[in-house]
């Protein structure tokens, strides 16, 4: 039997494995200047707790869930996406404390799973970054949020950047504008694709989502949400306009863009990316919004009732990096190769091995002994900068021979001296 990993699913190789940690790291460093804390929720939640944030109409629900029943006969899915973990956790363990920060503000980075049909930049099991504001109504913190998001992909070296953003208004807004554009898409049902039939009684705004080409018309005449945003509603949108506007972020207004997420209201926005791997198509790698009403809903504080929040894809920020021409720095090669030709002298090497080590050089130890100039192969294979020598000639001088590959220089180190010439050799490096 031939043994492989589940359709839609990666390895994600060592060499690969540099490049999301450096993504990871950006966002934890973008984020805490934006003083967000991390959280950390299960991969796997009961099944209520996504049926009551994102819907049970939603396409996720009703068709991409990896759901089942365990051993102890509870309904278990394992999560499609961060929100509604996070906001379980917040409620559970009343983060809205005054002990805790508020507004709460946090960040997740993790697995999540959707079945669906495999593409790329997003497969069954999906990696994503994202962020959550839990407390505040204020427009300033969606404007804040927007524009954390936006510094991250900068940092990145992301800069064929476009923001859109929209809103759906607030529940009042929503439903008046639901019933205008359920009676506008009844009128042409027939026309409809397939799918948008089926969302046209269930979740109509979504149609506005279609991406069929028998959608295309249809949508582009529906009648705007804009024009149906009560005054609360107007006046917010407005707010985060002229916050953007101040701080000279520019941004494009797409009525027709909304959210797959019930919990969405208000603001929602996309950032995306037309860099020239894109090949002029414009690729969103981040979306998100206000999902006031949400914590009310697992039974949290009517008075922290709002929130803001986005979520990006690791894959598609890796892919839009590359889009970019831009290449992902490599941690620097390996600092120090211990050659060790015997096994009489494996005890000597692995002590200079952790000499090394505990200095703060990255090193390799060579356990197999094989010929030195295979061995001096590898070392130069591996970006070594030096090595350590360990041999007969070594243990009866108690010394370590060092070469600098990058000079050729040879150095004979008394042992009791070679932890601080490793730590000189650190001290250089880094300056």
């Amino acid at each position: 039997m031939k043994f492989q990993k589940p359709k839609g699913t990666m390895d994600i190789l060592p060499q690969e494995a540099e490049k999301w940690q450096f993504v990871e790291n950006k966002a934890r460093e973008i984020f805490k200047l934006y003083h967000f804390g991390e959280l950390r929720t299960p991969i796997f939640e009961n099944f209520e707790v996504i049926v009551r944030s994102i819907g049970e109409n939603t396409d996720i629900v009703s068709k991409e869930m990896y759901d089942f029943y365990d051993k102890g006969n509870r309904h278990i899915t394992l999560r499609p996406e961060g929100t509604a973990a996070l906001v379980r956790s917040y409620v559970e363990n009343k983060l809205f404390g005054p002990e805790h920060p508020q507004p709460f503000k946090a960040f997740y980075i993790g697995p999540m799973f959707r079945y669906e049909r495999p593409q790329a930049g997003r497969l069954r099991q999906f990696h994503q970054i994202g962020v959550e504001v839990i407390g505040s109504q204020s427009p300033i913190t969606d404007v804040e949020t927007i524009v954390m998001g936006l510094d991250f992909f900068k940092e990145l070296g992301i800069t064929h950047l476009k923001l859109v953003i929209n809103s759906l208004g607030n529940k009042k807004s929503r439903s008046n504008y639901r019933e205008v554009l359920v009676d506008y898409l009844s009128k042409v049902e027939d026309q409809l694709s397939q799918d948008s039939k089926r969302r046209l009684y269930t979740n109509p705004l979504r149609v506005l989502d279609s991406k069929a080409e028998e959608d295309a018309k249809i949508i582009e005449n529906a009648p705007s949400i804009l024009d149906y945003l009560d005054d609360e509603s107007r006046t917010f949108f407005e707010e985060v306009k002229r916050l953007l506007d101040s701080l000279a972020v520019p941004y494009e207004v797409d009525s027709r863009m909304v959210r797959g997420l019930d919990y969405y209201n208000d603001t929602v926005f996309e950032i995306m990316s037309d860099a020239p791997g894109f090949e002029n198509v414009l690729t969103t790698i981040c979306a998100g919004g206000r999902y006031d009403g949400l914590i009310s809903e697992f039974d949290g504080p009517l008075e922290k009732d709002s929130g803001f929040g986005f979520a990006l894809g690791i894959e598609r920020v890796l892919i839009a990096i590359e889009a970019e021409g831009k290449e992902i720095p490599k941690t620097s090669s390996l600092d120090v190769y211990v050659s060790c030709v015997s096994k009489k002298s494996e005890q000597l090497a692995i002590k200079v091995a952790q000499y090394a080590r505990h200095s703060g050089l990255k090193t390799e130890l060579e356990t197999s002994y094989r010929k030195l100039k295979t061995q001096l192969r590898a070392a130069n294979r591996l970006g070594a900068g030096f090595v350590a020598f360990v041999g007969d000639e070594e243990e009866t001088a108690n010394s370590v021979t060092i070469k600098n590959l990058a000079t050729g220089e040879e150095t004979q180190v008394p042992l009791e001296e070679l932890e601080q010439y490793f730590k000189e050799i650190k001290e250089i490096s880094t300056r």
